[in-house]
């Protein structure tokens, strides 16, 4: 079950601009052991929810690695998305009407900084172990640079030190769709619903690759028809539509154009000194995860990681879906984690 927790207080944002109060959805599962060492922090991707059972079934929940009767597991719903935390849509209480395009978007380190209330709120001081992939792993790193005693250990799956100009061109472009949908600018929570279709057809080029598309989505969606080449609809197409409508099902322009741009601003060496320098920080013990196809967020980047936090393991997977491998090699990535932490695990 979704909780929400309450910050009456204000809250600064890097920017320098300040949200008069906060709020964040999280779910918990199982319990927090006696001493405390038993809480596994699960960080979900861009326009994921706090129910990590819902998107990693073969990782998380009942009779798998991440169990809630060994651990307390903990997932926090990032600032700026539609599901439960502050965002967009909330209402701003200095006007009593939504944010809307005034909402002062979270960088990944101001998200890791309101987390941080809720981890004393909860009567957390360790992290036995931290965990998340893309978005969730960038959220990772910066709050085991900001605390490096908390985590025991961290694995960050498909995900990078900085984000890279080739991510922020995907995500720019994904703005854009957003930004040309003529109702975008309109104070209404539906506005710029069908520039997100767009942008999420977009997205998906990067999320999975060519031999991903040639595979699964080869010919036309009706291979007995007799079409003439006018008529002709095919896989591809009818996939890219069918995702961009399903996501406007269960989210908004507004949550998708404020995360995009804190997953932009990620960069773990702002204000410390450098890239190389913030990531020496880190204590936990760390396994970095790759996957071998991902194009957005490409294995020199997990290389990177592995290469300068101190004593840090990697492994890189194998996989046909690319950077939703993350999401779908549960089994492969579950393996890994075991090897890693098995000596140890509660």
């Amino acid at each position: 079950m979704t909780k929400t927790f309450n910050h009456p207080e204000s809250f600064c944002l890097e920017s320098g601009n300040v949200l008069p109060q906060l709020h964040l959805a999280y779910t918990t599962m199982g319990t927090l052991n006696a001493a405390k060492n038993n809480v596994v922090w699960i960080f979900h991707a861009l326009t994921a929810n706090s129910e990590p059972v819902e998107w990693w079934p073969g990782l998380v929940g009942e009779g798998f690695l991440l169990d809630p009767s060994k651990y307390f597991i903990v997932c926090v719903n990032m600032p700026g998305s539609c599901y439960g935390s502050v965002n967009a849509l909330s209402t701003n209480p200095q006007t009593g009407t939504p944010y809307y395009h005034d909402f002062p978007w979270f960088t990944t380190r101001d998200m890791i900084r309101a987390y941080q209330l809720l981890k004393q709120a909860l009567g957390i001081t360790q992290i036995k172990i931290g965990l998340g992939g893309s978005m969730g792993g960038q959220q990772l790193l910066e709050w085991a640079i900001e605390e490096p005693t908390l985590f025991e250990y961290i694995i960050p799956i498909a995900t990078n030190a900085v984000h890279s100009s080739w991510g922020v061109a995907f995500n720019t472009s994904q703005r854009m769709a957003i930004e040309n949908d003529s109702t975008w600018l309109n104070q209404d929570a539906t506005a710029g619903l069908n520039g997100m279709k767009v942008a999420r057809s977009i997205a998906l080029l990067s999320y999975r690759n060519h031999d991903t598309y040639v595979l699964a989505q080869k010919g036309w969606s009706d291979q007995t028809a007799a079409l003439s080449v006018s008529e002709q609809v095919f896989k591809a197409e009818t996939y890219q539509r069918y995702q961009g409508e399903k996501l406007a099902k269960r989210f908004n322009a507004f949550s998708y154009y404020f995360l995009s741009k804190g997953m932009d601003a990620h960069n773990v060496g702002r204000n410390r000194g450098s890239v190389e320098a913030a990531l020496q920080q880190i204590k936990a013990k760390t396994l970095v995860i790759g996957i071998s196809t991902d194009i957005l967020f490409p294995l020199n980047e997990q290389q990177f990681l592995a290469n300068h936090i101190p004593g840090a393991q990697f492994a890189d997977i194998a996989s046909l879906y690319g950077h939703d491998g993350f999401l779908l090699e549960f089994d492969n990535i579950g393996h890994h984690i075991q090897q890693f932490i098995e000596p140890s695990m509660v």
